[in-house]
């Protein structure tokens, strides 16, 4: 069987496009809720068609915003039924694969390890990473570029010109029963995968410009906060935080004994400004913040202590990155420019909805990340 990972960080992209399209489709499987985005061409541009989302909960008989574990048939229902609202018009599609069923790791290997070699001693050496047998997983690599000299190393003939001391190799092992399901799924559906895209990378072709110094890209999800370090739009490093959405509400209907889905609408509508009846709120929330800025730092520190380089800014997406108050506690916590992505500020739209698409659109970076890989 083909690698299905093969060309997997092309154009920080995963699986291997099957084409071009005038039409593109994303469609982003969470865990909490599913997201279409559905764009065309036109006038050589790239334009919002339509989009929607659908939340899972109510397929698992719980809350809407709950963290489900739904089988493939009830995740099918769920794709038909949100693609059916949304009156999109092609089978065609990407898909995103949750970044839980996969590992992302970099592995350091000697200088003199020529590129022809890479092949047989990655898989190797991932055996150190990879906590199952390698045969379960689909495995791929990509040789990071060596670190650039900087210009006053440059341009100061007293530095020495020192090879460097290793080589870094970023991998990537999937579950092989990951892939499995969501072809499975998209069987059921009745629809044509061109690709499947590990979410991460999805977000990343959604948020960033041209950004060539590094960057930090903060993706809140429902069930986890994914962390990515990207320069030159490389992805450097990657952490995942086991905290989401979903546990900050969790932790608010129980501290405040109050249904899951009353604590969902206060997240939304104070978050972390004061609310009048609850004060506790607040607080609440922001213990879970701590934690994740916590965990955020520790990958920097890390970062810095090896590349001796930090980020100069610092972009939130995901669902969760529009919680009211985020960005003044985040501008308090990093030391680096912070912002809110717009990702569809990528595709044509009409002027009425700018206000909308800008205050929903991190919720749908992966799906229209994968839209626009389609339509490339």
């Amino acid at each position: 069987m083909d690698n299905p990972l093969k060309g997997i960080f092309s154009n920080i992209s995963l699986f291997k496009s099957s084409g071009t399209s005038e039409h593109a489709l994303g469609i982003d499987v969470g865990s909490s809720s599913i997201k279409v985005v559905e764009i065309k061409k036109k006038g050589g541009k790239a334009a919002l068609e339509t989009y929607g989302v659908i939340s899972l909960g109510p397929y698992a008989d719980e809350d809407m915003g709950k963290v489900t574990n739904l089988p493939v048939e009830k995740v099918a229902e769920a794709i038909q039924e949100v693609l059916k609202q949304s009156g999109t018009t092609t089978n065609s599609v990407g898909v995103s694969i949750p970044v839980q069923s996969s590992l992302i790791f970099n592995i350091t290997l000697p200088q003199q390890v020529s590129e022809s070699e890479l092949r047989s001693i990655v898989p190797l050496e991932a055996r150190k990473y990879i906590p199952v047998p390698i045969t379960e997983v689909t495995l791929d690599y990509f040789l990071l570029p060596s670190k650039e000299p900087s210009f006053e190393e440059a341009n100061n003939p007293e530095t020495p010109s020192a090879a460097p001391a290793s080589k870094e190799v970023l991998a990537v092992a999937i579950q092989n029963d990951a892939i499995s399901k969501y072809r499975s799924l998209v069987s059921q559906c009745g629809l044509q995968a061109g690709f499947f895209e590990l979410e991460i990378f999805s977000s990343l072709r959604a948020n960033l410009e041209h950004e060539l110094s590094l960057v930090l890209l903060v993706d809140f999800g429902a069930s986890h906060t994914r962390l990515s370090l990207i320069e030159f739009g490389m992805l450097k490093a990657y952490h995942t935080v086991n905290r989401g959405g979903a546990a900050i509400t969790e932790a608010i209907a129980e501290s405040l004994s109050i249904p899951f889905a009353k604590a969902e609408e206060m997240k939304k509508e104070y978050g972390l400004f004061e609310n009048p009846a609850e004060k506790k709120l607040a607080g609440i929330i922001n213990t879970h913040l701590d934690y994740i800025f916590s965990e955020t730092n520790n990958m920097l520190f890390g970062f810095e202590k090896k590349y001796g380089k930090t980020p100069g800014k610092v972009i939130f997406s995901g669902g969760g990155s529009m919680l009211k108050g985020l960005l003044e506690a985040a501008s308090g916590n990093f030391k680096a420019e912070v912002e809110i992505g717009r990702p569809f500020s990528k595709v044509g739209s009409p002027v009425f909805l700018e206000k909308v698409l800008q205050a929903t659109g991190p919720e749908f970076a992966v799906a229209l990340g994968l839209a626009l890989r389609k339509l490339q």
